[in-house]
Parts: structure tokens; sequence; C-alpha cells
């Protein structure tokens, strides 16, 4: 449920900088407070051990570019981390390829279709279009670096540790549950060599998306990594640089147009920043230049999204103006139209 009516939100305008630190503390648990006793939306149940979490779970976290945390509930829970995992496996690829290599393999457009489509494949002759898909998530595992499936895996595992600021591991119980039902990415993984368009064995860079998707993070961790992209690359936690400046803008660029799959275009519309969402219920949203926040609760919309995370984020994107579309007259202006 992407939030349309926020009447007695003190809206902000993304213009300026964050309120001060006790500002911030009090909007994030009035947003926390405020959504969590919403209990519509379902658990995600095709994946079998994602059915068996506690929808009552709620974890909301802000991390600030100056490394200022703000968390609230249950912003500690472990939970994997899912498609989340594409945006920042993107990064890295980018990191290591380079803006043209990596935006003519993957792609930076819509498919207008459903996130696992292979239909999407076969009409645009096995080109996955964007990296927010599951096709395009394939092909950009596929890119990165190491001459085994192990290299690969260990590179993405330490990528995503200096984007969280922390040491994450696989939920070996998630991965297993998952290779018991991704026929259909094994499917794309084929389709996309048959096309060449994918480095490796097809099986095996599935088989690694797969980990890299079952990595466990916690609602402080997706808002420490979304704040990395936010301050240019840098970990605002740890201090170190993780990625590059150009590629934040691009990862952020791709993420605002496909983050929330076929919802994408009505979150930008209504909410105005970035944002990556996945299945066991986190979301991360990024406000560049000020910070981002990361939610989590298992309850998922129609769409596969957070239901109380869209809430809670959409709340604070007007009462801390993260929203990139929204601004304010420089200086006030008089009835005759002149300051």
């Amino acid at each position: 449920m992407i939030p349309t009516d926020l009447e007695g939100v003190d809206q902000r305008v993304s213009t300026g900088a964050l309120p001060g630190w006790e500002r911030v503390d009090e909007l994030v648990q009035e947003a926390f407070d405020r959504h969590r006793a919403d209990d519509s939306g379902a658990v995600a149940d095709y994946i079998p051990i994602l059915g068996a979490a506690d929808p009552a779970l709620f974890g909301l976290a802000v991390v600030d570019v100056t490394g200022g945390v703000h968390d609230v509930g249950d912003a500690t829970h472990l939970f994997s981390i899912q498609s989340i995992s594409k945006m920042f496996v993107y990064a890295l690829a980018i990191q290591e390829h380079g803006h043209e290599r990596v935006r003519e393999i993957v792609g930076v457009n819509n498919t207008g279709l459903a996130f696992n489509s292979v239909m999407a494949l076969e009409l645009n002759a096995g080109h996955p279009m964007n990296p927010m898909v599951n096709a395009g998530a394939i092909a950009t595992t596929a890119l990165m670096p190491g001459a085994t499936p192990a290299e690969k895996w260990e590179r993405i595992r330490e990528g995503l540790s200096a984007f969280a600021g922390r040491s994450l591991a696989m939920d070996g119980e998630v991965y297993r549950s998952e290779m018991l039902t991704n026929q259909r990415n094994q499917a794309l993984g084929r389709l996309l060599a048959s096309y060449g368009r994918l480095e490796g064995d097809s099986d095996d860079i599935v088989d690694v998306y797969t980990r890299q998707c079952a990595l466990n993070v916690t609602a402080h961790d997706l808002a420490v990594m979304g704040a990395t992209l936010a301050d240019g690359g840098v970990n605002p936690v740890t201090g170190e640089r993780v990625v590059s400046a150009d590629v934040c803008r691009d990862t952020l660029a791709v993420v605002a147009a496909s983050g929330l799959y076929e919802r994408s275009g009505e979150w930008l519309f209504e909410i105005g920043i970035p944002a990556k969402s996945g299945v066991a219920g986190g979301i991360v949203a990024v406000a560049p230049g000020k910070g981002a926040a990361g939610a989590f609760s298992p309850r998922l919309d129609r769409a596969g999204n957070s239901v109380r995370s869209q809430l809670a984020i959409g709340h604070l994107s007007r009462a801390l103006g993260l929203n990139l579309f929204a601004s304010a007259p420089r200086v006030a202006v008089t009835t005759e139209g002149r300051a």
C-alpha cells in the first residue's frame, strides 16, 4: 500500500538538510507508532520458509550521512535481504566494469511485465532490460569477478558487508528453501545463456544469486547500506569508501525507475525517493546527500511490498523532506510577484 493520505504530517521539502538529531528521533518514532497497528497484507508463502515469519514484527531505522543512527522497534531483527540485494550487487558490478558495459549487458529500462517474466526476455532478444528484475539481477551477478562460483559469492558477500559496515552471513535454511522453488530463475538463467547474455554456467550463477538473496540483514543494516549510497559511496558509520559517487548516481537512478516493480511509478509519484523492496518484508529508501531509511515488516501487499514499511517510509519522506521533486521558493514572494 503506497501511502497517499498523510493528513496531519508536517510536510517539509527536499531543499536543505535534515532537521536536528532529536527531531529526527521524534519523527522516526512517530512514523513507527502511527503504522505499527496496521495489519493489512499477508506474509509471503511462495518461498516456504518466508511463510513462517512472525507478521507482528516491525522495525524502522534512519541513518544520515553524518553517521547518525535512529532505530526503533524490531530494527535489529534478522531477515533475508532477498531482492534488495539487486541494487547493491548492481553497484558493485558497475564499480568493477564501468557504466557503459553494465548498461549494455543489463540495461536500465522497465520491462512492463512481471519481475520474473520469461516473456520479457523473449520479446527483447534475450536482453534483461534492467537489473531490478530477476533476469537482469542474474546477469548482474554473473558480472561479479571470480574464477569460480565460490569466489563470485565471496566477492558479493564481502561487498554487501562493506555496505552494511559489518560481516553479513547467509541464512542456510532460507537458501535451501529457495533452491527447492527457484525453477523459474533457473529457466531465466538458461534462456539468458542461450542468447549469449550470461557469463559462466547458468545454474552456477543462479545458485550464487540465490545465496545473495539469502543474506541476513536488519532494518538497521539496510539504512546503513542505503546511507552509503546517499553519501557518495562512503559508509557514514565506518568511513570506508565502498563504491564511487558516479556508481551511486547510476544505481539510484535505476532503483528510482524500477525498485518497486509495477508500483515503481506510483511510489516515485507519491513518495519521491529511490527505494527497493524484498519479499521478506524489507524496504530501503535513499535520499541522496541526506541519508536512508530501512524498514522491515513481513506483511506484503499484492505487489510484494511490505505494507508497514511503505507507510512508515512515506511518512518520513514528507516529515523529513526527502522527496526529490519537492521544493519551495528560495525567497518569499509578495503579492506583486517580487521578493
